[in-house]
């Protein structure tokens, strides 16, 4: 679920990038498109350091 999640976040910042790259009234979309890729990096970022630390071989 979190993956589609992650997915469904990149398409969005990518619309609303070509949207406001193609419009010109509309460049502020290019900076929302902007920080909802870094938001979804981050997020995409904490949740895979949050698995990996769970994950410990014992030896």
């Amino acid at each position: 679920m979190t993956m589609v999640l992650f997915l469904l976040l990149i398409i969005v910042a990518i619309i609303l990038g070509l949207i406001g790259v193609a419009a010109h009234g509309l460049s502020f979309l290019l900076f929302v498109g902007a920080v909802v890729l870094v938001a979804d990096l981050v997020l995409f970022g904490v949740r895979w350091s949050r698995r990996s630390r769970r994950h410990h071989v014992v030896r």
